[in-house]
């Protein structure tokens, strides 16, 4: 038989096999109609890669052990998270009946209840924030956790690296996770070397390669950002450990500009509790011989705000953040101020911010005039016209990357954290968000927001509209790819 005719007939059968399984096996899934068509196009329409691409991003595989691991780990820790929340509980009989639904639904998916007692103090400038975590890593006596995305050297980050050396040096257990792709070139140096020479424990999470890719999906990322001291004093938010004065600066966006919390009272034994089952997960070091050394305890009442750190990301809770803003907008009624860097929704979070506009309510979406992704700003841009259409005002920020992650709903709740307004946050990152059951704490958040307004452009619909055609024809083709970005 004639081989020129053989592989050939064998490469076209193999094709069409690929293409009418994994059609098949997407519409079996049954994930979100958006995301199935995308794919299914992709494999009809691309001839073997199009396959290809979905074997190697197409579905959140954890891989078949790691996977497993993580569903023992979380279900093993559930008593430990509902036991501080039956020593701090929330009060919510002074707050609006939302708040209390709101945290219902974010206990039963994640298992991490709102807790009373604590204090929160947020702030908004990058070296203010990197210079307390300096100062509790100085005061620090028995660890310091710190879990990120991205570390990148140069500034004060250098000086935070400076302070886990002398921590370790007197004797401080310091564990450091970090994203493997998001950090790598970090962990390849010279200063993460000396750090670990000092004694700091410096590990990437979910690391990459062509072997771990034929098992697990290569893109799923480590994004939180969670820095715990001693087991009292608690950050959380957008802020890579980065100087936004040196961070990227020939991306041509300018500064980016962040936001953290710094936390006291029984929230941070949650957050403890998060970092060490994250730790668990890459170290095979079991939680409760990590916890006999790491100064997990039961933190008395700090102060008077109810909050509620709901993790998040693919295996154990895949839908807990995605299903809980689309809550949280729902639950607005008067004003809706959303900041996010990324912002390309499926379709169920247009509709929740498109009717949250038309029943009245104030909806403020604040977004950076320029991004580091040229792909996610042309998909972003396709929504601004429907929104606008629906009521909602979308302001562009001028002073830099505006990267802080926050929603504030009315007077009473508020959110902040690792968290983007698009689909790789909602559904393959593992993520972190604080959600704030408080008066004072929406007023501070709110002031910020406002400040973030106050340095943007609103858009003006008539003139977006009349934009040019190549523009929108772009805009409108990566929406179509905005499930998979």
């Amino acid at each position: 038989m004639d081989l020129n005719v053989i592989i050939p007939a064998a490469i076209l059968a193999l094709d069409w096999f690929l293409r009418i399984g994994l059609s098949l096996r997407i519409i079996m899934i049954r994930r979100g109609i958006g995301p199935s068509l995308a794919w299914i196009a992709v494999i009809l329409l691309v001839p073997i890669l199009g396959s290809f691409a979905y074997l190697l991003v197409g579905e959140t595989r954890l891989g078949k052990a790691r996977g497993a691991r993580a569903l023992e780990i979380n279900e093993r820790n559930r008593a430990r998270q509902e036991e501080v929340h039956t020593i701090s509980p929330a009060d919510f009989s002074a707050l609006t009946p939302v708040c209390e639904l709101l945290h219902r639904q974010a206990w039963n998916t994640s298992g991490f209840g709102a807790v009373s007692g604590n204090d929160l103090t947020l702030i908004d400038d990058c070296e203010e924030t990197l210079r307390a975590i300096i100062r509790d890593i100085d005061e620090a006596e028995h660890t310091c956790h710190m879990e990120f995305y991205i570390w990148s050297s140069g500034g004060t980050a250098d000086e935070v690296a400076a302070a886990l050396v002398r921590a370790a040096r007197r004797g401080v257990d310091c564990r450091i996770l970090l994203d493997a792709v998001g950090s790598d070139d970090f962990l390849g140096s010279e200063l993460a070397d000396r750090m670990r020479e000092a004694g700091v424990q410096v590990i990437p999470a979910l690391p990459v390669g062509i072997v771990r890719a034929l098992f697990r999906r290569i893109d799923l990322r480590l994004h939180r950002k969670i820095v715990v001291i001693d087991g009292e004093i608690g950050y959380m938010g957008s802020l890579n450990l980065a100087d936004a004065r040196h961070f990227k600066r020939d991306a041509g966006v300018g500064e980016w500009v962040d936001a953290m919390v710094r936390i006291r009272g029984p929230v941070v034994e949650l957050l403890a509790l998060i970092f060490l089952q994250d730790w668990e997960l890459e170290t095979d070091e079991p939680l409760e011989q990590l916890e006999e050394r790491a100064d997990v305890h039961h933190v008395g009442d700090r102060g008077n705000v109810a909050a509620q750190v709901v993790p998040s990301g693919p295996g154990a809770t895949p839908r807990t953040i995605h299903d809980m803003l689309i809550a949280t907008i729902y639950a607005a009624r008067e004003r809706l101020v959303i900041t996010s860097p990324y912002f390309a929704p499926d379709e169920p979070m247009m509709t929740a911010l498109t009717t949250a506009a038309r029943r009245g309510v104030e909806t403020t979406i604040v977004l950076p005039e320029r991004i580091d992704s040229p792909l996610v700003r042309f998909a972003s841009r396709s929504h601004y016209q429907p929104l606008m259409e629906s009521g909602v005002r979308v302001m562009l920020y001028r002073e830099g990357l505006l990267h802080a992650k926050t929603i504030t709903v009315d007077d009473e709740i508020s959110c902040i954290g690792s968290v983007n307004m698009d689909m790789r946050s909602f559904w393959l990152n593992f993520e972190v968000t604080l959600f704030v059951y408080h008066d004072g704490f929406n007023d501070e958040l709110r002031y910020v927001q406002a400040k973030y307004i106050s340095e943007s452009s609103e858009l003006d619909l008539e003139t977006w509209k009349r934009r040019k055609r190549w523009r929108r024809v772009v805009e409108n083709t990566l929406r179509l790819a905005s499930p998979m970005l």
